[in-house]
């Protein structure tokens, strides 16, 4: 669902396996975890923050507490005032990325109000340091991969048999695979919460990390003391409908930022209208398909460097500069660096991805289904649709049961705080009125026209202010009747490039 080279949040989804029931009752594990011993962390962020570094042992199948274990790195970095308000576990999205390091983020919150929570960073099972961790295929993405567009029969094969093999390298991971679902993730905060000793847990969440909150706040709702869900996932999507609502927003917002360059054709000289710069992006895509830059950035790495511009306003300069450099002086250089940083090399976040996506809730069996409905999207949202349809592709022959995802319900949840930029394209904004739909003692703030994707605590003094009265005072914005927001923010403006004039950065 995330696939981001931004930090932190901000910065997109078997046999003998566990099934949750639909039901949203707590399930009962008899699981009585070991306290956490901690230690000096080995990052130099987290040991710059004071934070201490520690291991959860935790079931590998809560069906059965006590047989195998596996371990999830922990860190902490505890309150500093003289009344604690209690924990604050972070996580940041996905799914299958790090929050290891997300112990820090409560010194973004505004007026200290952050400094009365011990804030734990956790990486969840089979992610990052956590033991074991997954690994598949590292060379999955290497850079002579085939068009993602499956124009031929050929090419619809070649991507078939490498999601298949990707698939097959995954079976190495053996139970572990089988064990990687939402719920299952869901019962190790709660371990985590034993663990540290706490009555009740607050909760951070950002995109995928919105669902892990609504999972938990459904099986657990009387241990949910404070939530903040940050762009919100629709759990009625979760996940292959969810995947085709991006296609269409992500092809929403890309044009949204060809007419931001277009603004600043001034600057660029890639075209004065949306529609110029488009048919010179897609005349790139055309010929990178055919002969790659310095033999590595083809149409595939073309499209995925430019994701993130669907993802993150704060990208788009340097973006732009690439696709300057690129189109005016040859310069690829670039585009590798910011291909490179959208971390697809990295094998882990991928594999632990899949087998949360893959395993949460049965995906079609049947590829004629994915490619008529692949093929409609992409008439619509040619952007994005067929480069994100073979980044889901392996779940066609995932080697692990797939489950039944919780009916969540916030119902029995004292309060929540929502957010979301209105354009958000990674989990479009309806995903945020659900939940607040749902969650009936939760506030939406929206961000009319804002299209980045889980940016709180970066900078919105409107929305970051909220925040902190929240985890200040448990102060929520006045709810509204309706399906609507219950307040608004405006979004951080748009970048405005070095080298603009005065008038069209007034625009």
């Amino acid at each position: 669902m995330k696939r981001t080279f931004a930090a932190v949040a901000v910065a997109g989804i078997a046999a003998g396996c566990l099934v949750m029931p639909s039901a949203a009752a707590a399930p009962a594990t008899g699981f009585t975890p070991a306290p956490i011993h901690w230690g000096d962390c080995t990052t130099s962020k987290l040991e710059a923050a004071g934070a201490q570094c520690g291991f959860l042992a935790v079931p590998l199948d809560y069906a059965d507490p006590g047989g195998a274990k596996i371990s999830l790195a922990v860190s902490r970095v505890e309150h500093k005032t003289a009344r604690s308000q209690g924990v604050m576990l972070v996580n940041p999205g996905g799914p299958g990325a790090s929050g290891l390091g997300l112990s820090v983020l409560g010194r973004s919150v505004p007026d200290h109000a952050g400094d009365a929570y011990d804030w734990i960073g956790f990486d969840p099972r089979g992610v990052g340091s956590s033991r074991p961790a997954l690994s598949c295929d590292p060379n999955h993405f290497r850079y002579d991969r085939p068009p993602y567009v499956p124009a031929t029969p050929r090419l619809e094969q070649s991507w078939l048999d490498l999601s298949k093999s990707y698939a097959a390298a995954c079976a190495k991971n053996g139970a572990l695979l089988q064990h990687l679902k939402t719920t299952d993730v869901a019962q190790d905060m709660e371990s985590l919460r034993k663990a540290l000793g706490e009555e009740q847990i607050n909760y951070y969440g950002f995109s995928y990390g919105t669902y892990l909150g609504q999972v938990y706040a459904t099986l657990y709702p009387q241990r949910v003391r404070r939530m903040v869900l940050d762009s919100s996932v629709d759990p009625r999507d979760v996940w292959y409908r969810a995947n085709l609502n991006q296609d269409v927003a992500f092809n929403r917002n890309i044009k949204i930022y060809f007419a931001w360059l277009a603004r600043y054709d001034s600057v660029y000289h890639l075209g004065a209208t949306e529609d110029a710069v488009e048919r010179l992006w897609y005349g790139q895509l055309a010929a990178l398909t055919t002969d790659p830059a310095g033999g590595l950035i083809g149409g595939d790495e073309w499209t995925d460097v430019f994701l993130q511009a669907g993802y993150y306003r704060s990208g788009w300069v340097k973006l732009a500069d690439a696709f300057a450099d690129w189109v005016h002086e040859g310069k690829w250089q670039d585009l590798k660096s910011l291909y490179d940083a959208t971390g697809k090399g990295g094998d882990n976040g991928f594999a632990a991805y899949l087998g949360v996506q893959c395993t949460d809730v049965q995906w079609p069996v049947n590829w004629d289904r994915w490619r008529l409905d692949n093929w409609s999207a992409y008439l619509r949202a040619p952007f994005e649709t067929w480069g994100n349809a073979w980044f889901n592709a392996p779940c066609l022959f995932w080697p692990a049961e797939a489950g039944t995802p919780v009916t969540v319900d916030g119902s029995k949840v004292a309060g929540a705080l929502l957010i979301d930029e209105t354009l958000d394209a990674a989990t479009p904004y309806a995903g945020s009125l659900e939940v607040r739909r749902l969650f009936p003692h939760a506030s939406l703030i929206a961000e009319p026209g804002g299209t980045t994707h889980a940016d709180s605590l970066s900078g919105d003094a409107c929305v970051d202010d909220q925040v902190a009265d929240y985890l200040a005072k448990g102060a929520l914005p006045a709810r509204k009747p309706g399906d609507h927001a219950d307040t608004t923010c405006a979004p951080l403006p748009d970048p405005v490039p070095a080298g603009a004039s005065a008038a069209k950065a007034s625009g």
